[in-house]
């Protein structure tokens, strides 16, 4: 296998840089680009030594051996105790582009060749040093915004996602293995799997599958932000809570109503958990057809949402407050949307006015009570359980984990409608065969270059 090198760090400048190489002749190509007395070739592995890099170029004569590139510190990892499970060597060099790059043309005029998107982390998983899901989730975790999203890409690396698929296999492996005997032994009607059994079985892999696909919900909201969507009539301050919020001036605030003819968006993390908040065009009927549209867009964000902030006018009266909740009521029908009533303006109201015992009461444009707010809204991941759930988090892991949900569905069919053994174990045999292909031990080429040519070059 031909030996590769990236810069593993992000482009640009920095104080420091690192350049990985993996390969069989990692530490052969890597030592050319050192004197002799820098001590380079027997250096043990797993250990780090501070050494200059030469402007040595074998196939240039005219080149000025002895001209200074870098002073770098260099790490030998030996096979297979390294991240790809080959011989690799690490250079953090300093973080001048030029320098990066001069280093990588080194390597390549020495036996390298650049490494395609992901390649580090494909061998990685060619050489047994985990599974698809754990590989999958490393990318997870570079690109994780918040720690909750951090602490799900830990689990689904430190192998909780694959130990419950190897869970799955197992039962679903006793279930094919049980109806094969029957099909050896199909001439003398002998029947080894009760399908009663068979049910129960299956019933418990069914609700285990359905489980995590559930928490696909969970797991995309993590990634992306969980949806907050900022409601209410015009004016009554939806723009100026999200300043407040966001302690910056995000929103355009003005005393017109309908300002907001669009919604706005921005994240925030609170408490370790990354929210996505959006503030969208006042609610009301208008015959401005722009401002219908934003409201139209309003209503979409309030279907899409999982937390939403429903804001009045403070000044409102206890029966006006009822008429707004019971049109929030009306106008979502969902049981997992937490909704939050939010009484803005208490600064042009008299501290003894009447209040309804639902709403939380605030001065958006003092700043007042937004702490009560923010804490409402980090009570949705506690409610939820979040932070326990094994969460899925990739779109592929979902399409496979339905095929499987529909191959068992067929399953159980098959089972109550006394199919033939044989259309039953194909059945369970294509469920086996999509959690092959979820944890990897079913793949093509195709798959996998898909899926690691969505990593960065260098990981």
């Amino acid at each position: 296998m031909k030996t590769i090198c990236a810069i593993a760090t992000p482009a640009g400048l920095g104080a420091t840089a690192m350049i990985r190489i993996s390969g069989p002749e990692a530490f052969n190509i890597a030592e050319k680009l050192f004197s002799e007395k820098s001590g380079f070739g027997v250096l043990e592995p797993n250990r780090a030594k501070f050494a200059t890099i030469y402007n040595i170029d074998t196939n240039n004569p005219d080149c000025d051996q002895h001209k200074i590139l870098d002073q770098v510190v260099v790490t030998k990892f030996a096979a297979p105790h390294s991240f790809t499970g080959e011989d690799v060597v690490e250079i953090s060099c300093h973080g001048s582009v030029y320098i990066q790059q001069r280093i990588i043309e080194l390597l390549i005029k020495n036996g390298c060749r650049m490494a395609a998107p992901g390649e580090f982390t494909q061998r990685a998983f060619l050489n047994g040093k985990f599974d698809l899901p754990q590989a999958e989730a490393i990318a997870d975790l570079i690109e994780a915004q918040s720690e909750i999203a951090h602490h799900a890409a830990m689990k689904q690396l430190q192998g909780e996602l694959s130990d419950k698929m190897a869970v799955l296999r197992e039962e679903l492996l006793q279930m094919a293995s049980l109806l094969e005997l029957e099909l050896d032994f199909s001439e003398e009607e002998v029947e080894f799997a009760d399908r009663i059994t068979l049910l129960n079985l299956l019933a418990h892999i069914k609700d285990e599958v359905n489980r995590l696909l559930q928490s696909y919900k969970w797991g995309t909201m993590l990634k992306n932000g969980i949806p907050v969507a900022i409601v209410g009539e015009p004016n009554v301050g939806k723009s100026t809570l999200l300043n407040a919020i966001l302690q910056r001036e995000r929103a355009i605030v003005s005393d017109i109503p309908g300002t907001t003819r669009d919604t706005i968006e921005d994240t925030f993390v609170l408490n370790g958990t990354l929210f996505r908040f959006i503030d969208t065009a006042g609610i009301r009927e208008s015959g401005d057809a722009i401002e219908q549209l934003g409201i139209e867009r309003s209503l979409d964000t309030i279907r899409r949402a999982a937390v939403i902030l429903w804001i009045f006018d403070a000044r409102k009266t206890i029966q006006e407050v009822e008429t707004e909740i019971a049109k929030i009521t009306s106008s979502i029908a969902s049981d997992d949307k937490k909704v939050i009533l939010i009484g803005n303006k208490t600064d042009l109201i008299d501290d003894n006015s009447e209040k309804a015992g639902k709403a939380i009461y605030i001065s958006a444009k003092k700043g007042e009570n937004i702490n009560l707010v923010l804490n409402e809204i980090d009570s949705f991941v506690q409610e939820n359980g979040i932070r326990d759930l094994t969460l899925l988090t990739n779109e592929r892991h979902q399409a496979l984990l339905n095929g499987i949900l529909a191959s068992i569905e067929r399953t159980e069919n098959g089972l109550r409608q006394q199919m033939p053994t044989d259309l039953v174990a194909e059945d369970v045999r294509m469920a086996l065969h999509d959690l092959g292909e979820l944890t990897g031990t079913v793949s093509s080429d195709d798959i996998l270059n898909n899926i690691f040519g969505k990593f960065c070059i260098g990981k």
